[in-house]
């Protein structure tokens, strides 16, 4: 049984472990983004996302400049 919540992630529905109570071990921490790539994801989701959604939105972050 897994020790942390399985959450839906906000943009694709995946489902994935959620440690944001041990955020170093989440699988989200392995996308480094940058401050304004933060907003820019903060501005679109509210929720948590996984970590392939992470990295996709950084790309089109990145793009749009």
């Amino acid at each position: 049984m897994p020790k942390h919540e399985i959450i839906p992630c906000e943009r694709c529905g995946a489902k994935f472990e959620c440690k944001a109570n041990a955020f170093t071990k989440c699988q989200c921490s392995t996308v480094q983004l940058t401050l304004n790539e933060v907003q820019y994801v903060s501005e679109l989701y509210e929720g948590c996302l996984c970590a392939a959604c992470l990295l996709e939105l950084q790309q089109e972050y990145r793009e749009a400049l």
